[in-house]
């Protein structure tokens, strides 16, 4: 069975002689790329939801929840046995957003850019999905292995435990009628919290730290090993950790420490991101280590392990461990001296390594731990901060030989290597309603197909998906974003450093062709949102942009390649910038081009933050297609233009479908006079997914279409809220675009509601468009509360010369029968007839009509004219 006619439809956006011929225009412009020594590569932040529960808070408002991780680790095993080949997982903090109570997590695949491994056995990493039951015990055996393969000794292995003090305090505070195990307590992660720690008691050992930084040349006592340790002290016999729910390694009572002043305090300093690097050492070759106890897999395996343990040589009872020459090596006294009150203690170490056993549902949240949690203990081996990639790498390998040799499997959090180019890292973490993708760059055209193809497809088969419905239809992406990121392998290599009018072009270019910031924006657009375009920051923003832009020209004629990084961030910074100055939520994204105020900022990095996910793998590589395509163009011919003063007109003709198709025309065909042939066909099932066709009606040769549109939502000023006060998003209003064929302008008239539409020609004759804007909902927290719901939307097609309706449809924004639907969409087909029945071809006026002039004597706002907007009166 074959289709009549295949019209543009995500499932399947393109034929196979459509996909070859996109292939091959991608493969010209990496040959140009790569004859312009451009240095591209790009990277992204796909992001994804769940196929099942599609109701669940994880999958649409929370940033965490109760399946999120799971899915995650899934979806990270999946592309860790794809890309991180020879790699190590590592389960880190990620970002930490205001009213959140706990940090969010970052799982993260790293490997060496080189191919060499630095990790041989994945059968040794651990999956929080499989229970295990390790202990105290398991953790203490293995820190003092750990120790061994290190070189170092164990005597300053502390163990932790939970604050006594603290809980006894949190337990008297309770009311009188409550049991310590059940609190009523109104937050959850407080009640989660005092339970556990009642039910573990408050004597047991929580995990073990080791206080451990690379040797040094303060060090020089130090040979054959690459570590050394020392003693903590504190005022309390036992190590109490900081209460909380993080873990171990970020509740260590630093402060408690000994003093130390700030000119002797030892700062770790990132290296500069464009310092050269020397090519990382190769492996050491893997340990044949006897297989131990595990219960959870296969394990790699091991002769008769050495012995590690050797009588102290001080009698007192501490141990001492070979080095790698084979010999007894004990730390310098120095570095066990007790210091004197009121001196500074620079030589008390301030970083450490910790080990425990802690049950893996803590990290899905509260009720997560109190439904399944208390089924599992998993091994966590915490990483301490290091500024070298080299001395990660080593203390990865030593974890991995420890893991070997007991026969345990292990998960390793903590601080995550230093960012380094020799280092690849792929990481997933959660966002509000998603799960997100921070896909490693790809430096070719195949390399980035082949990433996008495959993550889609990795996401299909761990059950998740590239898009969401609204219950009433509404078929969009996943709502988290799929920012683009651009730049190059270092900052050396950025193609935005090497010729920052390759930058400028692309601001000046996208400026001037709104089709670019709308065709592949998500819903929530305008000056409040994620990535507001420059004119919509403030009024006076384009002369500041006109001004920046002849001010990098100006440096670039003056000093050419010796123009310094740092003038880009410099000049662009306060342009990028949404309206309450912050530079992140902008559409084009400079804070990790070259700030000079952190390592992190300086990495010649664009981010392109109004690109929504896709929902088919295809269509995403055709945006990156454009994006590859127009920087090939500005590297070898940049862009000189007037910057056009949209004004309103930037929210009134370009948010209409029918202009941003015009405009994305008028840009593909520059494209092709460029020698980059674009088909326009290309980019329909862009169209069709952002701009769905409501309904259409024919009557008389006049053909009447109705298709989405565009409509930026306000947020309301700080209302009180339960915890404190909020802002809301007014998403009450949408926006409608009728176009009308075949129509005599001097006969017939539409109206909406009984309002005439006031019609503007497209310049093809007898073809005309407007906009409608209407209040759809009525929310209790809206711009204009008073103003009532303006839905089913009736358009009439009225005959001027016989006084009647000749035909017309009903717009409803819900079900016309009243049907409420419980639960979303189940795929795109559903959604589709949801929408479908939201239209009706009948409904129109009937008999004679007092009717309005025709649309030729109809006039339109003066601000707004291609717009009718429901909520204003009819003029006069």
């Amino acid at each position: 069975m074959t289709r009549i006619h295949e019209s543009p439809r995500v499932t399947k956006p393109y034929t196979e002689e459509q996909w070859a011929a996109v292939l091959a225009l991608g493969a010209a412009v990496d040959r140009q790329l790569q004859a312009g020594d451009v240095r591209l590569t790009m990277g992204g932040e796909p992001t994804f939801v769940a196929v099942a529960d599609r109701d669940a808070a994880e999958w649409n408002t929370d940033a965490l929840g109760p399946t999120k991780r799971a899915y995650a680790i899934e979806l990270v095993h999946r592309l860790r046995a794809e890309y991180g080949q020879g790699g190590f997982l590592h389960f880190g903090q990620g970002k930490w957003y205001p009213g959140e109570q706990l940090p969010r997590w970052a799982l993260s695949i790293c490997w060496r850019a080189d191919g060499q491994p630095c990790w041989r056995n994945p059968a040794l990493f651990a999956d929080e999905r499989t229970p295990a039951r390790y202990g105290p015990e398991d953790a203490q055996r293995f820190m003092q292995r750990l120790a061994g393969k290190l070189g170092v000794t164990d005597q300053y292995i502390r163990p932790g435990y939970e604050d006594v003090f603290y809980f006894l305090w949190r337990e008297r505070k309770l009311p009188v009628n409550v049991d310590p195990f059940n609190t009523r307590l109104e937050d959850e992660l407080e009640r989660a919290r005092l339970r556990r720690v009642f039910e573990q008691k408050l004597d047991a050992v929580v995990g073990y730290v080791m206080p451990l930084k690379p040797k040094g040349e303060d060090n020089p006592a130090l040979e054959g090993t690459g570590w050394t340790t020392g003693p903590w002290y504190f005022r309390d016999d036992r190590m109490y950790l900081i209460p909380g729910d993080s873990p171990m390694g970020y509740r260590l009572p630093l402060d408690s420490l000994p003093w130390v002043s700030k000119a002797d305090f030892p700062y770790q300093v990132d290296r500069d991101p464009m310092a050269p690097v020397a090519p990382l050492p190769a492996p050491q070759p893997a340990h044949l280590l006897a297989p131990g106890r595990t219960g959870q897999g296969p394990v790699a395996p091991r002769a008769a392990p050495p012995r590690m343990f050797q009588p102290s040589p001080t009698g007192r009872g501490t141990t001492a461990f070979p080095s790698a020459a084979g010999h007894a090596q004990a730390e310098p006294a120095a570095l066990a001296r007790v210091p004197e009150r009121q001196e500074s203690a620079d030589w008390i170490m301030r970083s450490a390594l910790c080990v425990e056993v802690r049950d893996p549902q803590r990290s899905n949240g509260p009720k997560a731990e109190r439904e399944h949690g208390g089924k599992s203990g998993l091994i966590y081996v915490f990483m301490p901060p290091l500024e070298r990639l080299e001395d990660y790498l080593e203390l990865v390998a030593a974890v991995e030989n420890t893991a070997a040799e007991l026969g345990v499997q292990i998960m390793m959090e903590g601080y995550p290597p230093p960012r380094d180019p020799r280092l690849k890292v792929l990481q997933v973490t959660p966002d509000p309603g998603v799960i997100e993708v921070n896909i490693h760059p790809a430096h070719s055209w195949d390399e980035l197909v082949d990433h996008t193809e495959f993550l889609y497809q990795a996401a299909f088969e761990c059950r998740l998906s590239a898009e969401k419905f609204m219950t009433d239809g509404k078929h969009t992406g996943t709502g988290g974003g799929n920012h683009f990121v651009l730049g190059g392998a270092t900052p050396a290599d950025s193609p935005f450093l090497r010729k920052p009018e390759v930058l400028a072009s692309l601001l000046l270019y996208w400026h001037n062709h709104p089709s670019l910031s709308y065709l592949f924006s998500g819903m929530f657009i305008g000056p409040t949102s994620q990535a507001p375009r420059v004119d919509e920051a403030r009024n006076d923003q384009l002369y500041e942009l006109e001004i920046a832009l002849r001010e990098i020209e100006r440096a670039r004629q003056e000093q050419g390649d010796a123009m310094p990084p740092w003038v880009v961030d410099r000049t662009l910074r306060n342009i990028l910038v949404d309206v309450t100055g912050n530079t992140h939520r902008s559409e084009f994204c400079i804070d990790k081009m070259y700030s000079p105020d952190s390592a992190t900022g300086r990495l010649g990095l664009l981010e392109l933050r109004a690109f929504e996910m896709p929902p088919h793998a295809r269509m995403s590589v055709v945006q990156q297609l454009l994006l590859r395509a127009m920087v090939a163009r500005f590297w070898s011919e940049p862009c000189k233009a007037p910057v056009t003063r949209w004004g309103t007109e930037l929210h009134d003709r370009w948010l209409l479908p029918h202009f941003i198709w015009t405009d994305l025309q008028d840009v593909l065909a520059e494209m092709r006079s460029a020698g980059f042939p674009f088909d326009p066909a290309w980019f329909a099932p862009h169209f069709e997914f952002r701009f769905p066709v409501a309904g259409s009606v024919q009557a008389l040769g006049v053909d009447m279409t109705l298709r989405n549109a565009l409509e930026p939502w306000h947020v309301m000023g700080e209302e009180g809220a339960t915890g404190g006060t909020v802002r809301y998003v007014d998403s009450s209003l949408e926006r409608i675009e009728v176009k009308l064929s075949g129509l005599n302008e001097s006969r017939y008239v539409v109206t909406v509601n009984g309002r005439a539409l006031p019609l503007q020609s497209t310049g093809t004759v007898g073809e005309f468009i407007a906009g409608v804007r209407y209040k759809a909902w009525a929310p209790p927290s809206a711009l204009h509360p008073t103003i009532a719901e303006h839905a089913p939307l009736t358009f009439d097609l009225v005959d001027t010369w016989m006084n009647r309706s000749v035909a017309g449809c009903q717009y409803h924004v819900a079900h016309p029968g009243g049907r409420n639907y419980d639960t979303f969409p189940v795929n795109a087909y559903e959604a589709e007839s949801r929408r479908l029945s939201r239209f009706s071809r009948m409904g129109h006026s009937p008999g004679r009509l007092a009717v309005p002039p025709a649309s030729i004597n109809v006039p339109g706002s003066r601000e707004f004219p291609f717009t009718l907007d429901l909520r204003r009166p009819p003029a006069g």
